[in-house]
C-alpha cells in the first residue's frame, strides 16, 4: 500500500477509516488506542534520536516495529498481528537485562541519563495505551497476547531505564517517603 494522497478529507467530520473499510468515530476506544500505541512509537523514536549503544537502539527499533504490527491488528478488527513470539522475545530481553542489574530495593524516581527519562515516560504512555486497551477489551472480542505485549513491554522500558542508567554511570535516585523540602 503507498500513500500518495495524506490530506483526504474524509475525516473533516469526526469520522474516520478502519482497515477493514468501515468508518468509525475519531473518539472511539479503538482509535484511542490506535493513538496511544502511535504516540508511544513516535516516543520511542525521540528515544533514538539520543545516543544509545547498538543493543539499546537495536531492541527498541524492534520494538516500534511491533508497534506498527500493533496498530495494524487494532486497525483490522478480527486480525491477529502480535503473537506469542513477540511477547516471549520481550520477555527474553526483560530477563537477560534484569539479571545484570542490582536488586531494587526501594522505588526509585524515574530520571537519570536524558534517555533513561524517555524510557520512563515511554513506559507511563504505554501503561496508559495498556489501560486503553483493557477499556476496549470490555466492548469487543481482543486478541490476549495484545494485552500482555503491552504489559511486558512496559515492564521492559522500566528495566531499559535502569540499564541504560547503569551503561551510562548514573545513580537512581531512590524514593524517600516523608521527603522534607527542607533538605
Amino acid at each position: 500500500m503507498r500513500l500518495t494522497k495524506i490530506a483526504t478529507r474524509t475525516g473533516d467530520e469526526g469520522m474516520t477509516g478502519l482497515a477493514d473499510g468501515s468508518r468509525v468515530p475519531k473518539d472511539d476506544l479503538r482509535i484511542g488506542v490506535i493513538g496511544a500505541v502511535d504516540e508511544l512509537s513516535s516516543l520511542l523514536g525521540v528515544l533514538l534520536s539520543e545516543p544509545l549503544s547498538d543493543p539499546f537502539s537495536h531492541l527498541v527499533e524492534s520494538i516500534q516495529h511491533d508497534l506498527f504490527e500493533f496498530g495494524a491488528e487494532l486497525c483490522q478488527p478480527g486480525v491477529l498481528r502480535i503473537l506469542e513470539i513477540h511477547v516471549s522475545r520481550l520477555d527474553e530481553h526483560l530477563e537477560k537485562m534484569n539479571a545484570s542489574l542490582p536488586p531494587l530495593k526501594e522505588f526509585i524516581l524515574p530520571g537519570g541519563s536524558r534517555p533513561a527519562a524517555l524510557c520512563h515516560l515511554a513506559r507511563t504512555v504505554c501503561r496508559r495505551a495498556e489501560r486503553e486497551l483493557v477499556a476496549l477489551s470490555r466492548t469487543c472480542g481482543l486478541n490476549p497476547e495484545s494485552l500482555k505485549y503491552l504489559n511486558r513491554l512496559s515492564d521492559l522500558l522500566f528495566v531499559l531505564a535502569r540499564s541504560i542508567n547503569l551503561a551510562e554511570g548514573r545513580k537512581e535516585k531512590a524514593w524517600l517517603p516523608q521527603y522534607s523540602w527542607d533538605r
